[in-house]
């Protein structure tokens, strides 16, 4: 009965998790492609994820309050509108030709996402037992890593056309010289977005004609017993240190995604279609991850899961500061299977026994994505400083896996205190 009253709503918000994980996961392909279009090093180009992932920080609050004073289809709906608006303004952007303007566009697109994701996670933690809050939650996930998988194997062929010149490098014949060839860079990045677009405002027709349940704690809100927002709440210590862990897992994961690209084209010098296609692998074995670690979670306890993946990270990373080269573009396709679980398990370990703070602890979590906007940078910083050495700057991400080590090992436990 409870999963035949519930699959419907939980399709919907499925939805919702694979469109986000479009967005986020052509910003490591925009990264490369802007490297070109507007002449940027890495570091430079790796500001297009904290123009992203600020919104994450900025807007979560504000969210939160906006559905708990109305509804978390209300806030869906929004914040879809909103997402697809940015996409379209890729079509302005590409007359513009200007970074800034790209800035702005991945800023709004991210607000759009930022009620999509402070709505979807907890909803789906609500929509059924609190036992199995980890596991739907990382079933949920996996469709986020089909998402990733798409945008890395296919989309990302879209706007990477395969060519990379410089002013100097350009072929006298080229047609249009420099400005032709720019263009047409520019050009190869309106579709994919489009294509999101269009999806996002389908999703936004059906969200409408819906019906989902409301769960304990908006209905509590109904009768106006709750505040709109509850900064008490990070008193409780499994939050708090799940914030801690979401900031510095976040940061970590988004500094080898964001960079994978730059990676192989720049330092192991693979050309951009073959780069494209590891990068799909990689995501692939994301989306495995994913998938795999759901299953396993019947049998085992998903902190124990989460510390285990989390060691094995920190030594795969260690590979990758050692060997940098191909050995560790491998060892990178194996950090993707062991993050997969991460940020799912964190959220929902970090949301237990909130009740009507549900919606506030999911704000604070959500928050805690401005990881995505500096550990990365620092990540391109050392590696644009170091060119002979590059692969050093993947002790950052090592040292972000060590706080989720530690949520798995004690930070996860509710401390009962009045």
């Amino acid at each position: 009965m409870m999963k035949n009253k519930y699959f419907i709503p939980l399709l919907l918000i499925f939805s919702l998790f694979f469109l986000w994980a479009i967005s986020s996961n052509l910003l490591p392909t925009m990264i490369r492609q802007l490297m070109k279009t507007c002449e940027l090093n890495a570091f430079e180009a790796s500001f297009t994820e904290a123009a992203y992932w600020l919104a994450y920080f900025i807007f979560p609050i504000p969210i939160a309050m906006y559905m708990k004073r109305y509804s978390y289809k209300s806030g869906i709906i929004f914040g879809l509108i909103l997402a697809a608006i940015g996409g379209l303004l890729f079509f302005p952007a590409a007359a513009i030709k200007e970074y800034w303007a790209y800035l702005v566009i991945f800023f709004i697109i991210a607000t759009g996402m930022c009620f999509l994701e402070t709505a979807a996670n907890p909803y789906v933690t609500a929509l059924g037992t609190p036992e199995t809050a980890s596991r739907r939650l990382n079933l949920a996930q996996s469709f986020n890593g089909l998402g990733a998988f798409i945008a890395a194997m296919f989309l990302s062929k879209l706007i990477l056309t395969g060519q990379n010149y410089t002013r100097e490098t350009l072929p006298v014949d080229y047609p249009g010289g420099w400005d032709g060839y720019i263009q047409m860079e520019t050009d190869s990045m309106k579709l994919p977005y489009l294509i999101l677009a269009g999806l996002l405002i389908l999703i936004a027709i059906i969200f409408v004609f819906s019906k989902l349940p409301k769960i304990d704690n908006e209905s509590a809100l109904d009768k106006g017993n709750s505040k709109l927002i509850n900064f008490g709440v990070l008193k409780k210590s499994h939050l708090r240190w799940g914030v801690i862990a979401q900031f510095f897992y976040n940061g970590g994961q988004t500094a080898i995604n964001s960079l994978f690209l730059v990676y192989c084209c720049m330092y192991v010098g693979l050309p951009e279609d073959t780069a494209t296609t590891f990068f799909g692998f990689y995501m692939l074995a994301f989306l495995a991850g994913r998938w795999i670690g759901t299953m396993l979670m019947v049998r085992f306890r998903p902190q124990d899961m989460l510390l285990v993946y989390a060691i094995v990270n920190i030594l795969l990373c260690g590979v990758i500061v050692l060997c940098g080269g191909m050995i560790g573009l491998y060892a990178m396709l194996a950090v993707s299977f062991f993050m997969s679980i991460m940020y799912p398990t964190q959220f929902s370990l970090a949301l237990r026994g909130l009740g009507e703070d549900t919606k506030s602890g999911s704000a604070f979590l959500v928050m805690a994505i401005i990881g995505n906007a500096c550990i990365p940078q620092l990540t391109a910083y050392v590696m644009n400083h170091n060119k002979d050495i590059y692969y050093i700057a993947y002790i950052i991400p090592l040292i972000c896996f060590f706080f989720t080590a530690y949520y798995g090992w004690k930070g996860y436990k509710i401390e009962n205190k009045n």
